[in-house]
């Protein structure tokens, strides 16, 4: 090889080395969505990995808001073309609530109320047993007993931001969402304590890097209406 041969071969070295220096120190981000004020038309569709054909979920986010106790606030709405298969809610009370494939029956959480501050929410619940559990920060709730043998059926689609009182539409602004929201995962089997507390504190493990029904790093989000999309730094 003759001098300039190796003289390019040496950038070459240099190039890929510098490169990968500086994807070393790149700053993890996590994406945000924000929610500014409430709306009749602001909410963002999440498209799952596989069918929400499920007898047993984990359902993470990050969540935090400033609205009091006043009025009802959405946090997560999985609807049929013929049912709310799967809601979160914060109710008027103050208290965090599950509704399965029912417009008046629901199993509620009597916990601290949701702030400006950033919580990490999770809920599990499992088909076999009805065993319902919430979890606020890695603190883990009592176990309730709710929709024992219940199945969320497929074909539905994933919104933040309002709860549809038909297939992705007559939205009302008194429930939508105002605040920020983030890393969504949702998995078809109910996660272990630990692995709850380890996604709290932001330590990633196998099994909490997203979850296999809904995956907050790699899913397809679909905007609608006055949201805001923000990169936090971990």
């Amino acid at each position: 090889m003759d001098c300039q041969g190796k003289m390019k071969l040496l950038a070459l070295f240099f190039l890929v080395a510098t490169s990968s220096v500086m994807a070393g120190n790149e700053t993890p981000s996590i994406k945000t969505l924000v929610f500014p004020s409430a709306s009749a038309n602001s909410y963002v569709e999440m498209v799952p990995s596989k069918p929400l054909n499920m007898k047993a979920f984990t359902l993470c986010m990050r969540v935090a808001t400033e609205l009091t106790g006043s009025r009802e606030v959405i946090l997560f709405a999985y609807r049929t073309k013929d049912y709310d298969e799967l809601n979160v809610w914060r109710e008027e009370d103050g208290r965090l609530s599950l509704y399965l494939r029912s417009s008046s029956e629901a199993v509620m959480f009597k916990v601290p109320e949701l702030r400006a501050l950033m919580t990490h929410l999770c809920v599990a619940w499992n088909s076999e047993t009805g065993a319902t559990t919430l979890y606020l920060d890695g603190l883990r709730s009592l176990t309730k007993i709710y929709k024992k043998g219940h199945t969320v059926q497929a074909g539905g689609k994933v919104l933040i931001g309002q709860d549809p009182d038909s297939y992705v539409g007559r939205f009302d602004s008194d429930q939508s969402f105002v605040g920020e929201i983030s890393d969504v995962d949702m998995w078809d089997y109910v996660l272990s304590d630990s692995s709850i507390q380890n996604m709290a504190y932001w330590k990633r493990t196998s099994r909490s890097l997203g979850g296999n029904v809904l995956n907050w790093a790699t899913a397809k989000l679909e905007y609608h209406g006055n949201v805001h999309v923000v990169y936090h730094r971990l």
